[in-house]
């Protein structure tokens, strides 16, 4: 009978779990900073001690093998209740009190959470909460290895919820940014006029983009010219302020823009469009009581968005330009940029 030693160090369930995610020994070994025999060393090390083969060559990449599926789903659970042990043991030493680490896509840890989590400070001082910003699958992938407590973020609705729960937060708008006094577009635009203006936009393959994209078609509208690829709300306001293009944002992204009059929300009637965002954690997750707390008070605590559309979309109409002339001027504008 095989038994496990202190062989099985951490480091090398990391490594090994590391080659089954990126299916290749090159790619962990330059994750890892280290050469490729070393990891190499690793895998055999752990083939040896345990007798059987865990990894195979699929076509140009590392595949695992069916032995080695239950040893990785095996080291992947050890290291998330580990990675969640150290947390918990270092909020032990802040305190008695607990502490939470959040995940979060860029919306709203940027934008939503920081109030949320400050509101629930001034009740709950004591403990200690953390709010990690990254992409929504970075932060998904927090949720399922440990190295937060739960996430709050934007889920693509084909993704893997297998071993989660899921709690539906809010629908945010997406809202239409433009620079105030726009030259490419006024207060309105409807939606056939939206192919032929210069757009600012995620990159692709990030969830956010997806989303925003199948709403549009959606909408039929297929195609737009994005000219410029920005991951973070803040890039994207900073070239929207400066009349180079327009772009959807989250209504909590804009709203203190709005409101101090640097950006200008464009109608687009008949294009009604929002993003869902959700509160996640593994299913098996045990949560201590702040955390329970805090994600009580998220989920509790629906912001209340109050764009003033009307207020600050309304631009003077002194000589302004007829409707006709104006979305000729826009295409125009696009075509030369």
């Amino acid at each position: 009978m095989r038994t496990f030693d202190s062989y099985f160090t951490l480091q090398k369930l990391e490594v090994f779990c590391l080659v089954a995610e990126l299916q290749s020994v090159t790619r962990a070994a330059d994750r890892l900073c280290v050469a490729q025999p070393v990891v190499t060393a690793h895998l055999r090390g752990l083939e040896t001690k345990l007798g059987v083969s865990l990894v195979k060559r699929v076509g140009r990449n590392i595949g695992l093998t069916d032995a080695g599926e239950r040893v990785y789903k095996w080291a992947n659970d050890v290291l998330t209740r580990t990675r969640e042990m150290e947390r918990e043991l270092s909020g032990l030493e802040e305190g008695p009190a607990g502490s939470a680490v959040i995940a979060a896509s860029m919306t709203p840890g940027s934008y939503l959470l920081p109030a949320l989590v400050s509101d629930f400070y001034t009740v709950h001082p004591e403990g200690l909460v953390s709010i990690e910003s990254s992409n929504p699958q970075a932060a998904l992938d927090a949720v399922r290895t440990g190295a937060c407590d739960f996430a709050v973020l934007v889920i693509h609705p084909a993704e893997n919820r297998d071993g989660l729960t899921v709690h539906t937060l809010w629908d945010e708008a997406l809202l239409l940014a433009s620079a105030p006094d726009s030259k490419l577009v006024g207060a309105v635009a409807l939606p056939e006029e939206l192919a032929a203006l210069p757009f600012i936009s995620a990159p692709r393959r990030i969830v956010r983009r997806e989303l925003e994209d199948a709403q549009l078609r959606a909408h039929g509208i297929d195609t737009r010219n994005v000219v410029l690829e920005f991951g973070h709300p803040e890039s994207q306001k900073h070239a929207v302020k400066r009349d180079l293009a327009l772009c959807f944002f989250l209504e909590s992204a804009i709203r203190a823009d709005v409101e101090r009059g640097e950006l200008s929300v464009v109608r687009t009637p008949g294009l009604e469009m929002s993003v869902p965002l959700f509160l996640v954690h593994r299913r098996d997750k045990v949560l201590s009581q702040f955390q329970k707390a805090l994600m009580d008070h998220i989920m509790a605590s629906r912001p209340a968005f109050r764009v003033p559309l009307e207020a600050t979309t309304a631009r003077s109409t002194e000589g302004e330009l007829p409707d006709q002339h104006r979305r000729r001027s826009a295409r125009r504008a696009a075509r030369e940029r």
